[in-house]
C-alpha cells in the first residue's frame, strides 16, 4: 500500500538537495498520489571546514543528522552520494536501493590550465580527498597539494579567488549541477581510481521499515548495486575510513564484475593496486577476495603505519 506522505531528509547543499529533488521527482511519478517532501537538514560535515574530514571524524559527520531524522521519525528516507556514506552503517539502518551510477570518474578543473601534466612545479592543487592527494603526489610529486573544503559552489569559488591552479571534484556532481563547462578532463582510472560508490546515490531508511524497501525496489539498479556491494566490501574489509588514501572501482559486462582496488600513503611513496574478476551475484566475496590480496601484499601494515602517523599529527 503506497502511504499518503513520504519524507526525505538532505542536506542543503545545492548539490545534495538536487540529489533529494532527483528522488522526490522519481517516487512522485511512481506514486503520483503520495506527497514527497524533503526535509534540509545541516550536518556537522557541513559546518566544519577548516579542517580535513579524516581530523575531524570522517565521513559519518555528512549522514548522522539525517540519520537522526530517521530515527525519531521525522523523515522516512535520507538521500546520500554513496561515497560520503560510511562503510559500515550504524545498528537500525539500512540502504534500501542504490541507484544507477552517473559519472564515477574525478574531474579536472583549472581556470588557467588544459590538463593535470600542463601544471607547473609548485602549482596548488586543491582537494578534500586523501585518496586523490595520495595518487596525485605519486604520479606529480612536482605539484603542491593543499586541503579543499566545503560545498561545490564554495569550492569552485576557491578556485576562481586564484587560491588554486586547479582542484579535482567528482565529475557526477558537476554534471548534476549542470556545470559541464567547468570540467577541463576526465581522469581515467589509471589517473585517478574513484572513490568506493563515487557517482551513485544511495537511498537509507531505516531498517525495520521492509515496506519502504518494497516501494523504493523500483529505484534499485542492480547491476551499480552489484559494483557498489563490490566497492564497499573491499574498504570494509581494509578497515576504510577518510584517514587512508583507499581507492575502489568496480564494471560490469556480460554478468562479470571487475573490481580495482588501491591503497597508498598519503604522501604518494607507496602505492598498492590489485584487481579480480568474479560474477555479479559473488559482488561482497569479490570485494573481500580483492582486499585480501592487497593485504597480502602489505595493505594491512601499511595502513596502520598511517593511521598511527595520524595520530600523532
Amino acid at each position: 500500500m503506497t502511504p499518503k506522505k513520504l519524507v526525505i531528509a538532505s542536506r542543503e547543499s545545492k548539490l545534495a538537495m538536487w540529489q533529494a529533488e532527483h528522488i522526490q521527482g522519481r517516487l512522485k511519478t511512481l506514486y503520483p498520489d503520495c506527497d514527497v517532501q524533503i526535509l534540509g537538514m545541516t550536518t556537522r560535515g557541513d559546518q566544519i571546514l577548516d579542517r580535513t574530514l579524516s581530523k575531524i571524524g570522517g565521513k559519518g559527520l555528512f549522514v548522522k543528522e539525517l540519520e537522526q531524522a530517521l530515527a525519531d521519525g521525522r523523515a522516512d528516507l535520507a538521500v546520500h552520494s554513496i561515497k560520503d556514506v560510511p562503510m559500515v552503517l550504524p545498528e537500525g539502518f539500512a540502504l534500501a536501493a542504490v541507484c544507477k551510477r552517473a559519472n564515477p570518474f574525478d574531474a579536472f578543473v583549472s581556470n588557467r590550465y588544459e590538463r593535470l601534466e600542463d601544471l607547473p612545479e609548485g602549482a596548488i592543487i586543491g582537494t578534500s580527498s586523501l585518496r586523490r592527494e595520495a595518487q596525485l603526489r605519486a604520479r606529480f610529486p612536482h605539484l603542491s597539494v593543499k586541503p579543499l573544503r566545503g560545498n561545490l559552489q564554495t569550492r569552485l569559488a576557491k578556485l576562481d579567488n586564484g587560491d588554486y591552479d586547479a582542484i579535482i571534484l567528482a565529475a557526477a556532481g558537476l554534471e548534476r549541477l549542470e556545470l559541464h563547462d567547468r570540467i577541463r578532463g576526465i581522469l581515467s582510472p589509471a589517473d585517478s581510481l574513484p572513490a568506493a560508490g563515487q557517482g551513485a546515490l544511495g537511498i537509507e531508511t531505516a531498517a525495520h521499515r521492509q515496506d519502504l524497501t518494497d516501494l523504493l525496489k523500483p529505484l534499485n539498479h542492480d547491476t551499480t548495486a552489484a559494483c557498489v556491494t563490490a566497492e564497499r566490501a573491499l574498504a570494509r574489509a581494509l578497515g576504510g575510513s577518510c584517514q587512508v588514501p583507499l581507492a575502489a572501482y568496480c564494471t560490469e559486462e556480460n554478468g562479470l564484475l571487475t573490481l580495482r582496488g588501491l591503497v597508498g600513503h598519503p604522501d604518494g611513496s607507496v602505492i598498492l593496486q590489485a584487481d579480480a574478476q568474479a560474477p555479479a551475484h559473488y559482488a561482497d566475496a569479490l570485494g573481500r577476495a580483492v582486499a585480501k590480496k592487497l593485504a597480502d601484499d602489505g595493505a594491512e601494515e601499511l595502513i596502520r603505519a598511517v593511521l598511527a602517523e595520524s595520530d600523532t599529527v
